[in-house]
């Protein structure tokens, strides 16, 4: 059996999904990701594939041309991609974030200008909300939308926003004031890639991925009312129910990555021979990679926690436990490619074997979309009652 293949709390239709997944990612593989980044492009053929099959809206609704599911199916979809080391990272963003914002609090025409494109990969969006001198802190955005009669202006900056160059919009965080209180509330604005005053700039990363990261610039951005996701007044509200599936797949990507890379360190360990036996028959091998299996799958049981909690509409319970799920799969996905490279040895810093380049990227799901820092924050304050130091 290979490592974190299955799981005792899955339905007989989420470990078909798995295993279908599964065969689609052994056809790309690892070495198709590396060299489409290393060329400067775009994983389209997977992408175009992964549509086709129906994975890529699997959690939007049917009426919409989705595959009626949740998050849950969703995250197996990227966590097999992820274990096949070919995955998708626009799939946290596009279907998972902008698609379920859109389908839980867009208008009608919202939802029919654009979850039938999101479900079928013909279309894609972006999401911006982190700014440079906001970081963690939603609550210090500075990008700020106002209204012009039957517009709206939006006015900011965002950083580190993937794959803006490729997708059809980018849902932006802004704040707009609330007329009662004259505070600044968080809000959600589709803004298509040409618009006027929407500019990007690439950000030169040592991190070796398809899709690029930017700078947003929006310089007096005007926009039609109906760029407005949802209720003006609901702003918070509509904000996490984006950031608890941005956490959740970003989970399932942590663990896909750890998957691959303990794949890699074990068929290493059952076939390298030094003396005697395998060197996989030692335990100072053998016992650090039964760790972080281990690891893994704790990891992806609060992973499958936090699905349930939100595909149930229990949006309290699930920013808990989708919370923890990504700490713990950035945790079990930095420890498992760490013990794989070191399994190898000096094979495992050389292109042939490819893990190299995953100690970068493992790192990633500790940094982003929330610090591991925040998440304890959180966790101590919500979760423990502690006092807020922050």
């Amino acid at each position: 059996m290979s490592p974190v293949t299955s799981s005792v709390v899955e339905t007989e239709e989420h470990k078909a999904l798995r295993a279908a997944v599964a065969a689609l990612g052994r056809r790309y593989g690892r070495d198709y990701l590396t060299r489409v980044a290393r060329e400067g492009g775009h994983p389209d053929e997977l992408w175009a594939d992964a549509a086709k099959l129906g994975y890529l809206g699997v959690n939007l609704p049917e009426e919409y041309g989705g595959g009626g599911g949740g998050i849950a199916e969703l995250s197996i979809v990227l966590e097999e991609l992820g274990a096949a080391g070919c995955p998708l990272l626009m799939m946290i963003v596009s279907p998972a974030i902008c698609g379920t914002v859109i389908s839980r609090f867009g208008t009608e025409a919202q939802k029919r200008a654009w979850l039938p494109g999101l479900a079928d990969g013909s279309r894609t969006m972006a999401f911006g909300i982190t700014e440079p001198d906001a970081g963690s802190n939603s609550h210090r955005i500075t990008t700020t939308a106002r209204r012009d009669r039957e517009e709206w202006v939006l006015t900011g900056r965002k950083v580190f926003i993937s794959g803006v160059d490729i997708v059809d919009a980018t849902l932006i965080v802004g704040r707009t004031e609330d007329a009662r209180t004259g505070r600044l509330k968080p809000c959600l604005f589709i803004v298509p890639r040409e618009t006027p005053g929407f500019s990007r700039t690439v950000i030169d990363m040592e991190l070796q991925a398809a899709e690029k990261q930017f700078e947003l610039v929006l310089d007096e951005v005007r926009l039609p009312a109906d760029a407005l996701v949802g209720d003006e007044d609901a702003g918070l509200l509509q904000l996490f129910a984006g950031l608890n599936p941005e956490r959740i797949m970003t989970a399932a990507f942590a663990i896909g990555m750890g998957r691959h890379a303990l794949a890699k360190a074990v068929g290493y360990a059952k076939t390298r021979q030094v003396w005697k036996e395998p060197i996989g028959a030692h335990q100072s091998i053998a016992h650090p990679l039964a760790a972080a299996h281990i690891e893994l799958e704790l990891a992806r049981l609060m992973m499958q926690k936090a699905a349930h909690l939100y595909d149930a509409g229990d949006d309290m319970g699930a920013g808990e436990a989708a919370n923890m799920a990504k700490y713990a799969a950035a945790e079990a996905c930095v420890k498992a490619v760490d013990q794989s490279v070191h399994t190898l040895g000096g094979n495992g810093l050389t292109r042939e074997y490819g893990l190299a380049s995953l100690i970068t990227a493992s790192r990633v799901s500790r940094i982003a979309p929330v610090s591991r820092e925040m998440i304890l924050n959180f966790i101590s304050h919500q979760t423990l009652g502690l006092p807020k130091s922050y």
